[in-house]
């Protein structure tokens, strides 16, 4: 009897085991369920001493303090339900003052574009455990505590304020601000979308002076989108006329914001002007300050981008002095920017610069003399993360092992190396204030988000988030695995990193559609050694092939690499998706005649462009948000790479997808929302009519008010199953 039973619970366990592995993926797990959303640490700061941070926890209504080296809460500095009385319910964001006495706190977050928003902001008081708004006005942005905890700058309707903490007073120090026409210490759209910032002011290291950037955009252009009354959200007052949305957005070769840089003394009261020179035509991407608190390092780079340089400015007076400056052939990439980073010695400084070929880390004094470079060799820095001035370690990320991984790593002036992350994949890092602990957060096709503290030596303290539900659950399910793979470029020689996605349990002899996915914008990376488990499973798993390739002009292989694409975007980058398209179609289990593409916005514009230039390969593309010509595109990220339309007319022309539409065979489907503020939703409009008048069919979907996300309610899901139905129809059942 008792071997009878083993029997039968073997033969249960085995069926269990089939069944369980052989689960089916829905839309629905990536859309609406999560079924596979990973765990991360949310809401982390280190503080002063470095051997404690906290956490934002309890649905944002605490904050805890943890130990680093025990990973035990040690203390709760604010508890929302406990205090009696509280004017808010949760937290957003948090930050605390130089002495950590007070902790500044946003709430009621309304997005604005990218990085923008208006929020509540509250001052808790840690010592008398009282919350404060900062401000009676609504609408506010960007509160930053002074360095000595004594002020904090905020702007509201465009004008910055500053509210005195210890008399609880708010002064007004700009009067000019007006919606479409002046804004003082924010970017304005372009400068937010393509400079990747969102704070334009800076205190100086004292707190004695407010730097800011004020942006004049009177002359720039406006851009207006109709919003209707939709649905989730719903906008009432729209029922019957929609309104208009307007903003100021520079288009390619038209006029952009006049920028100026300005110090606000706040003993005197008084504001000066800085000297960035005559020309008007230019950028002011960045300012920061040094060590010193009369020198301000203003970034001006001129229009085409291929120059930058750092001038020196005497907050005092308004004077500058040249501190650097550096060309390039082709053009100085915006992550350059935020790697411009003063020493605590107040006489040397670092940055980053492609001068070799790869992007490294320099050394210069303050007088502008480069001293050497800190890192070298045949591949590209990725993110500088700091300089700890105890072990004089520079921490620095790197492609130095493979175009498919990203590890951190410490180095000295003296160039001894030491590579801090150990597992392979994509590893992400961040350092404790005195760097004597950093956080791992590494993944790679195989193992979702993995998230470890180690303390200075590498020396392992816990696992913070480890993800074995999400892996284990994954082991259920059909799940397509990811192979690396090489394919031949256009030019014949140059080989393209790329990987494929095969379904499961393959019939032998049997030929399966393949779909391309790639993003291909400059600088771009699609091809990693991540974890990502979406849609494109559930695909593979109804019976499609699918690949990512990464065309030249995409990151991690070097300037000449990266850059090869200027003045002709699109030209190169499709050549290589067709090349990659019919290498692929000659594969045993590849049906040649069901090859298609999709991509959005930069992957958009690319699709739509290879399934009329390579109408000969490509039978099917999907195009979300596309760009449809660059001149529609916006002054900074366009004419980065392209100059203006009147520099490079045939750039502009020979490969937007509006010049071949007339070649157009297979089945194309447009998705665009209306209320996309990026890749205005022209871009499809234009396309569209061009294609009706050339009598191409073709199918379209638009999203109402939706953004360049195309999201909100249902939509996410409308639209994914929008294209596996599509995907079906036109590549498996016809």
């Amino acid at each position: 009897m008792v071997k009878k039973i083993k029997i039968i619970c073997l033969l249960a366990f085995i069926y269990n085991l089939t069944f369980a592995q052989n689960k089916q993926l829905s839309l629905n797990d990536f859309l609406v369920d999560g079924t596979f959303r990973t765990e991360h640490v949310q809401g982390l700061r280190s503080m002063n001493d470095g051997l404690h941070y906290t956490v934002l926890e309890n649905k944002g209504t605490q904050i805890l303090k943890y130990s680093y080296k025990t990973g035990l809460a040690v203390e709760t500095l604010l508890d929302l339900t406990k205090i009696e009385d509280s004017p808010l319910t949760q937290i957003n964001d948090y930050n605390f003052n130089a002495d950590e006495s007070r902790i500044l706190i946003n709430t009621n977050k309304k997005p604005i574009y990218r990085r923008s928003f208006t929020a509540d902001y509250y001052v808790y008081d840690r010592r008398n455990k009282e919350i404060k708004p900062l401000s009676e006005g609504k609408g506010q942005r960007l509160a930053t505590f002074s360095p000595d905890g004594g002020r904090i700058a905020f702007i509201r309707d465009n004008n910055i304020f500053i509210h005195d903490l210890r008399f609880r007073s708010e002064r007004q120090i700009t009067n000019d601000g007006k919606q479409n026409h002046i804004i003082n210490g924010a970017p304005d759209w372009v400068y937010e979308e393509e400079f990747s910032f969102n704070r334009a002011f800076e205190w100086s290291a004292d707190g004695s002076s407010l730097a800011y950037i004020k942006f004049n955009e009177t002359d720039v252009k406006e851009f207006q989108m109709n919003m209707f009354q939709g649905a989730t959200p719903t906008r009432k007052e729209n029922e019957l006329y929609p309104s208009n949305y307007t903003y100021k957005y520079p288009k390619a070769g038209e006029k952009n914001a006049e920028v100026s840089v300005h110090v606000y003394d706040v003993n005197d009261r008084t504001t000066l002007k800085m000297d960035i020179g005559e020309e008007t035509d230019i950028y002011i991407p960045r300012i920061r300050w040094t060590k010193d608190p009369k020198k301000l390092a203003i970034s001006r780079m001129n229009r085409h981008q291929n120059k930058l340089e750092i001038l020196l400015a005497n907050a005092k007076v308004g004077t500058h002095t040249p501190l650097y400056r550096e060309e390039n052939k082709y053009y100085i990439g915006e992550s350059n920017l935020d790697n411009v980073f003063f020493l605590d010695n107040g006489s040397q400084f670092v940055l980053t610069s492609e001068k070799s070929g790869y992007m490294h880390l320099y050394l210069y004094d303050i007088s502008g003399n480069e001293r050497q470079a800190i890192t070298k060799g045949n591949f590209d820095m990725i993110d500088f993360y700091g300089y700890d001035p105890v072990r004089k370690l520079f921490y620095y990320s790197s492609y130095e092992e493979s175009p498919l991984e990203k590890h951190v790593y410490s180095i000295n002036l003296k160039g001894l190396k030491k590579k801090i992350t150990s597992v392979k994949g994509w590893n992400e890092a961040s350092f404790s204030k005195t760097f004597a602990y950093y956080i791992n957060v590494v993944s790679n096709s195989e193992t979702p988000p993995v998230t470890t503290l180690y303390n200075y030596k590498g020396k392992q303290v816990r696992v913070l988030a480890e993800n074995k539900k999400v892996q284990k659950k994954a082991k259920t399910y059909n799940v397509a695995q990811r192979e690396y793979i090489q394919i031949p470029a256009a030019d014949g020689k140059t080989m393209l990193n790329a990987w494929i996605m095969k379904p499961r349990n393959m019939e032998a002899e049997k030929k399966y559609p393949l779909l391309i996915t790639q993003y291909s914008g400059p600088n771009s990376q699609q091809v990693k050694n991540n974890w990502s488990l979406n849609w494109l499973n559930y695909l593979a798993q109804e019976g499609f092939i699918v690949a990512c390739v990464d065309p030249r002009g995409t990151a991690a292989r070097g300037e000449e690499f990266r850059k090869c694409t200027y003045m002709k975007l699109g030209e190169i980058e499709s050549d290589d998706m067709i090349a990659a398209a019919k290498w692929l179609g000659k594969q045993p289990d590849i049906d040649a005649k069901n090859i298609g593409i999709w991509g959005w916005s930069y992957g958009g514009f690319m699709s739509a462009l290879c399934v009329m230039k390579g109408h000969d390969v490509f039978s099917t593309a999907i195009a979300v948000a596309p760009v449809s010509n660059f001149k529609f595109y916006d002054t900074i990220y366009t004419e980065r790479y392209m100059r203006t339309p009147a520099e490079n007319e045939k750039g502009y022309t020979d490969h937007s997808p509006i010049s071949w539409v007339d070649k157009l065979k297979g089945n194309l489907l447009l998705c665009h929302g209306t209320a996309d503020d990026n890749v205005h939703v022209q871009n499809t409009y234009e396309l569209s009519e061009h294609l009706v008048q050339a009598n191409k069919q073709f199918d379209m979907a638009i999203y109402t008010n939706r953004d360049h996300g195309i999201y909100g309610g249902n939509t996410s899901l409308q639209l994914y199953t929008k294209f596996v139905n599509y995907l079906k129809e036109h590549m498996q059942n016809n």
